[in-house]
């Protein structure tokens, strides 16, 4: 037993012992010195080596012109050409470095240049922290990699990363554009940048803003998050997370998108949205909606997918699948909806509906048609079973016009002058100025016209063959109080901004952004760049009628 505990103890001392002979700093070995000498009066306890002077201290070989040897602190100064080169990977050269051969750190100054493989770094002082293979300067410094050049006041060099970090007024400048920022990380063998905090990217084609980005230098490609926006000339893109490609200009949108067109006056704004520069295209999705400033007023037109494509002035606004729009005193509902900003016309395609007012009106094909001079809406083309109808807000009736073809014209964004044309019929519940019931009008004619005020009819003209009277309440019977292919469908009827969306609509937007904000609340959480960003490359006129015969009828509606 004290045989077996004295070789354990044997052990124990013995691995004690290695343990701190490989803990003990390896001591500077002087491979060359054309001469050296003492000079206590001059430099006291160092020994002074001069011409082609080379040490070497665990893997790194040190030359210079003079150096003192402080051999008790195993502690160089070196002067004059100074290089330090580690394995082929690393060279540091200056005018003056310090080396420390127990803590393994090394200083430099004087034009102090450090290059590796992948890049060239120039600053006044750099220290190199062996240890833990790090580089770092605090002094204006420069770096050239290729097409990149980067100016800092400070910065952090990981070797073994090959990783640059940058701190402080970071410039980062290729032949296409300039990356600003105070907190740059840039991998000089991928080049890959990462930005945080305030940072932009400039160029010809574009300027962005990123609080927090990648950008990869080689492959032009970049992903953009928290605060982030791409500005052209005249569109400006926001996303919570935002993807570019400079090769294309290409650039897609997730999460609470919002793609401004300053020259037209417009919004559009979704979760998810496609732009393609170079072809003038723009794709968005997921609760998209285009917001147009028409008339001093918003218009909101939403569809499950949304397009826009042409240069300024000649742009073409498509919506597709269920569109529905929203003006404060007009709404609507159609399959889809076709606008063109140069002919000032906006066709509502499929089973179109439209709201004036109190107004429901319906027909086969409804054409919005604007003026391009004021920017507002002149006329309105409902072409094929036109039928206009409103309630009569003081009884169960309802106000009914119908006929082929509808041409009305605008005044000051609201409908005013209506023609009705062709085989026309009416029932219309008259009141007088003190709201009670006249009669209920109901005739035929050729052709009717409506002068309308603040979207109540004001007066109604009949023009040829009028054939009808005006009927006492209690002398027409309920069911002669409809035009054959009455609908009303006023519960549909869209009354604000946020009607145009469904309520799977409005869930996958609550969604979202409560995603975005559990996103945000993360701390300190390494930024992740998406598969896609790293791999796209390898991978998208009024009608004329006749006034002859004119019957007209005057009072107010009351609806």
């Amino acid at each position: 037993m004290k045989k077996l505990l004295f070789f354990i103890s044997y052990c124990l001392l013995l691995l004690s012992v290695q343990s701190i002979l490989a803990q003990a700093p390896k001591k500077i070995i002087i491979e060359n010195a054309d001469n050296s000498f003492v000079d206590q009066v001059a430099v006291p306890d160092a020994l002074l080596l001069a011409g082609n002077v080379k040490i070497n201290h665990d893997g790194v070989v040190l030359t210079c012109n003079k150096a003192y040897f402080f051999q008790k602190e195993n502690y160089l100064k070196a002067f004059g050409n100074v290089q330090l080169v580690q394995g082929d990977t690393l060279y540091l050269n200056s005018k003056y470095a310090e080396y420390n051969g127990n803590m393994k750190k090394a200083f430099a100054t004087g034009d102090a240049v450090m290059t590796s493989p992948d890049a060239t770094l120039q600053t006044d002082t750099i220290n190199f922290d062996r240890n833990v293979q790090e580089v770092f300067y605090n002094s204006k410094g420069t770096i050239v990699n290729k097409d990149n050049t980067l100016v800092s006041k400070s910065g952090r060099y990981y070797v073994a990363q090959k990783k640059f970090q940058f701190l402080t007024e970071v410039v980062l400048t290729n032949p296409k554009y300039v990356i600003k920022s105070n907190h740059l990380d840039y991998y000089s063998n991928s080049g890959h940048s990462y930005l945080f905090g305030p940072s932009t990217i400039t160029s010809k084609a574009n300027y962005i803003y990123t609080e927090k980005g990648f950008y990869d230098t080689k492959k032009n490609l970049a992903h953009l998050l928290r605060k982030s926006y791409i500005k052209y000339d005249d569109r400006r893109i926001e996303g919570d997370s935002l993807f570019y490609n400079r090769n294309t200009e290409f650039a897609s949108a997730t999460r609470n998108v919002k793609i401004t067109d300053s020259v037209n006056r417009g919004i559009v704004k979704g979760h998810y949205a496609e732009v393609f520069k170079l072809k003038d295209s723009m794709f968005v999705t997921k609760r998209a909606v285009a917001v147009n400033f028409v008339d001093n007023d918003s218009v909101y037109i939403h569809g499950k997918k949304l397009m826009v494509t042409g240069k300024t002035g000649e742009r073409i606004l498509r919506a597709f699948n269920n569109v529905r729009f929203y003006k404060t005193d007009m709404s609507g509902k159609c399959d889809s909806i076709h606008s063109n900003s140069k002919t000032a016309l906006t066709k509502l395609i499929g089973n179109p509906i439209l709201w004036n007012g109190e107004s429901q009106i319906t027909g086969d094909v409804m054409h919005l048609i604007g003026d391009n001079k004021t920017r507002k809406i002149d006329s309105l083309k409902v072409l094929n079973n036109t039928f206009i109808v409103s309630r009569d807000t003081l009884g169960t009736g309802f106000n009914q016009v119908k006929g082929l073809n509808l041409f009305g014209k605008f005044r000051e964004g609201k409908l005013h002058d209506v023609d009705v044309i062709k085989n026309t019929e009416v029932i219309y519940y008259m009141r007088n100025d003190t709201n009670e019931l006249i009669g209920i009008n109901k005739n035929v004619s050729s052709k009717i016209n409506m002068i309308l005020e603040n979207n109540a009819i004001e007066t109604i003209t009949f023009f040829n063959k009028v054939d009808g009277d005006i009927y006492p309440e209690a002398d027409l019977p309920e069911n002669a109080r409809k035009l054959r292919g009455l609908v009303w469908r006023g519960d549909e009827r869209i009354k604000s901004k946020d009607d145009i969306f469904t309520a799977e609509e409005n869930e996958l937007n609550d969604k979202l952004i409560k995603e975005g904000k559990d996103e945000d609340a993360k701390e300190n959480v390494p930024m992740k760049v998406r598969k896609e960003t790293l791999d796209y490359d390898k991978k998208k006129p009024a009608v004329k009628t006749s006034t002859a015969n004119p019957s007209t009828t005057k009072g107010t509606s009351k609806k």
